[in-house]
Parts: C-alpha cells; structure tokens; sequence
C-alpha cells in the first residue's frame, strides 16, 4: 500500500506524515516502535518530569500525550475501516493532559503503556485490506483517511521525539 495522498488529511497533519519515511505503514510503525524505545531508554531519569518552560508539558506528559492521541487515532481507523458514518468529535490535548496525571505514573508502567498502544495500532493496521486502508470518515469536522491516520501516528512520535531532543535535552 503506497503512502496516503495529503489531500486524504486535513492540512495541519501533513507535517506528521511527512516526518514518516517508509512507504509501507506497517514498516512505518515497526521502526518507529523501535526508534521510541531506544530514544526513550536514553532519558536520563532527572529529566523525565522536566519541563523546559513554566507551563509546558514534562517528558513524561509528552509521551502520555502521544499514547492518548494514539489511541485516539487508532479508534478513529477502526470506526472508519468499519464503514462507521458516525461523525467523531475532536479532542483537547491539553484537557488530556492535565487530567492523565503522568507526573505520577511510573516510567517504566508509561512506556508499557505506549509499547501496548502501538502493538494494538500495529495489528488493526495489518488487518486491515487495501479498502479499509482508503476508507475516510469525518473527525474534528474533516475528512481523513485510515491510511493517513496510520501514518500520522508514526509521524506524531516522530515529531515530538525531535521536540524533546531540541527543547528537553
């Protein structure tokens, strides 16, 4: 299956997809899996609940964010590869980021987390046939693509991997 066209995504996600690579989804996902993991391994342990300004998300939220937005997108390409007409709302990250507490979750019980969120993304997108791939459905008032959601979460880790090596570390 080649890479989704930008126009399968609304436009302010074209940067994740773009950060992706692989042309192949599930090798997307599989490397970026492993890349995660060697990046987050690194982490010095006084840094993961720094913040690098008043206000802005720790290390740990950074990475919760990322597991919560993965499996909100990994719902979405469910609904959608099913055919579902529902109209899904959108979601604020920083709602979610307040209320997910990752300053207290244990670092390695995070990482599991992010490690299950992925394999669980990693097996709906192998299921998934070629019409299901190219199925849309409507999210945050737009239309987008199962395919493109796949490779926006590569692309989202992808992203924010680059923000806590430039603004953390």
């Amino acid at each position: 299956m080649p890479r989704p066209e930008l126009k399968n995504a609304p436009e302010w996600y074209h940067r994740y997809i773009n950060q992706v690579e692989e042309d192949d989804i599930l090798q997307a996902i599989e490397n970026q899996t492993t890349l995660s993991n060697t990046f987050f391994d690194k982490i010095p342990i006084d840094k993961r609940e720094y913040s690098y300004a008043e206000g802005k998300w720790s290390i740990k939220d950074v990475i919760q964010h990322v597991i919560d937005t993965e499996r909100i997108f990994t719902y979405r390409a469910l609904r959608f590869a099913r055919k579902d007409e529902t109209i899904l709302p959108g979601y604020d990250e920083n709602l979610y980021a307040i209320n997910a507490k990752a300053d207290t979750r244990d670092w390695n019980d995070l990482l599991e987390d992010f490690n299950a969120v992925r394999l669980s993304a990693k097996i709906l997108f192998k299921s998934l046939n070629e019409e299901q791939l190219n199925a849309c459905g409507i999210a945050s008032e737009n239309s987008i693509s199962v395919l493109s959601l796949g490779f926006i979460i590569a692309g989202h880790a992808n992203h924010h991997i680059s923000v806590i090596k430039e603004r953390y570390l």
